[in-house]
Parts: C-alpha cells; structure tokens; sequence
C-alpha cells in the first residue's frame, strides 16, 4: 500500500478529515465494517488495498454536516487528519493518507473536465471515465509536484537557512519549499524558489528523496543546496523572515520549541540528518 503523509476544509462539514473515539483519553481512527454505514453503495467504495484481514475500503462523507457524519459512523468526534500523525502506526497514517488523496481526487472528477459530461467511477475508485460516449476521456488522480530545500553555507562551521512564512506564528522556522511550474526541472524549481523567497543564489544542489503528500495532491521532493552567498533578503510576501542557525542553534531550536520540522514531513528527517552529520 502507498505510503507517507496531508488543508482543513470548513468546519461544519466532515470534507478531509477522518472520524475519531477515545480510547483511555486517546484518539484513535475509527475502522468499520463494509456494509456498517446505511445507504452505502458499492460504487461508492475506494479500494485501499488488501492486508492479512481482508480488502480495505474508504468511503467519502465530506457532504454530510459533521453532526450526520458522526452519527452514521458512531464516531466522538471529527478531527484533522495530520492531528493524528504523530500518534498513528506508520502503517496506519500511511493508509489513512492515501484514502484521502484519492477521496478528494475522485470528488473533483465528477465532471469531465474536456466536454462537461458526468463521469463514472472505475478501476476500484482509482480513475474516473467520462460517460460521454464521443469523448470517452480517462481522469486518473491528479498530482502536484512541489519541492523542499536544505539551504546550507559552504562556509564552515556550516549553517542552514531556516525562514518564517508569513502564515506561521512569531518564532516558527521551517524548510523552503514551492511548487513545480510548468516547463520547469525540480532543479530550476529549487533554484527559483531560493532566489525569489530569500535572494540567495545557489552554487550546488544535489537530491535527497521523496515524500507522497497527499495534502491534498503533492508529492514532495526534497534536494540540498549550497548557498552561493550568505547575504538574505526576503520577498516579503511568502517569507517575511529567514536567518542562519548553526547546528547547536538548530538543536537549542528544537529543544525550545519542542519541534523540529513536522511529524508528517520529509523535513524532520532533512534537518535529523544534518544535525547527525556534523562537522
């Protein structure tokens, strides 16, 4: 089963987030029956794939006020799902994850995005086909490609270019990332989005991994780089602040803050690694 990990909607309606019980003060997902809830039809059904206990279905509640969400499922409570992240199996998060990307996908493909028409599941829920016979078009899930960036200092003792997003609260640091354009490489990506967030050129990037994010679309590609220069200047719109942090800055960071990057995000293991590496 695909793995890893997701924008809360509005919330008076169930859209993007999962139906929670407490167990012992704890916040577990709630798992049903197929055939549990009332009404449900078997197009309705996404396939998740099949463990040792049988196939695993997800079903989408997101029209249904919350009220009615919680009373079909007998759920406690509606929570966002990346809430849960840190205290989920990676199994677990990894499945839940991948129920919702393909949920909010298929709710979008409900037309044809070429002639109008209603589409029809197919393929388990994994593809909608435009029911219009002269068109005919296949919509399968839609990806978002974005990237996310270690900035370091050739200098030594080395630092990392940590920056405030204009929607983080006073204090909370993270990784750059952006989105992929069109006709662009992750590297020219890598390279723009340094340059138009912080003003830094970059003399070497080299590529570290992937992460689905389905969150609601993406998938996250994460690359290092070495900063041509040291001198910052923010563009003022998406980062309103960046600085330089030495590893033991980083790690006084962290320790103060009680976080270091998200639970649910490739860059904890970016700046883990970086601060393993040492001198």
């Amino acid at each position: 089963m695909p793995g890893s990990l997701p924008r809360p909607p509005t919330p008076e309606r169930a859209s993007g987030r999962c139906g929670v019980i407490s167990v012992s003060s704890r916040a577990v997902p709630m798992v049903l029956a197929v055939g549990s809830i009332d009404g449900t039809a078997p197009a309705e059904l996404v396939l998740l794939g099949v463990d040792d206990k049988g196939p695993q279905f997800a079903i989408d509640l997101s029209e249904l006020p919350a009220a009615d969400a919680l009373a079909r499922t007998e759920a406690d409570a509606i929570v966002d799902l990346r809430s849960l992240f840190g205290i989920l199996p990676a199994a677990d998060a990894a499945t839940i994850a991948y129920a919702r990307g393909l949920l909010r996908s298929n709710r979008g493909q409900r037309y044809c995005g070429h002639c109008g028409s209603p589409t029809e599941p197919r393929s388990a829920g994994h593809l909608h086909a435009c029911t219009n016979a002269n068109c005919g078009e296949l919509l399968f899930p839609r990806i978002e490609p974005a990237v996310i960036t270690l900035v370091e200092t050739i200098a030594r003792p080395h630092r990392c270019l940590l920056a405030r997003h204009r929607n983080s609260k006073v204090g909370g640091y993270s990784l750059l990332a952006g989105f992929v354009e069109v006709g662009e490489s992750f590297e020219d990506t890598v390279r723009r989005e340094i340059s138009e967030e912080v003003g830094i050129e970059l003399r070497q990037i080299a590529y570290v991994g992937s992460q689905p994010w389905p969150f609601p679309a993406g998938l996250m590609v994460a690359f290092r780089g070495i900063a041509a220069e040291e001198s910052v200047s923010v563009d003022g719109t998406e980062v309103v602040e960046a600085r330089w942090f030495t590893r033991e800055e980083v790690r006084e960071y962290a320790l103060t803050t009680g976080r270091l990057g998200r639970a649910d995000s490739i860059d904890r293991l970016m700046l883990t690694v970086w601060l393993e590496e040492g001198e």
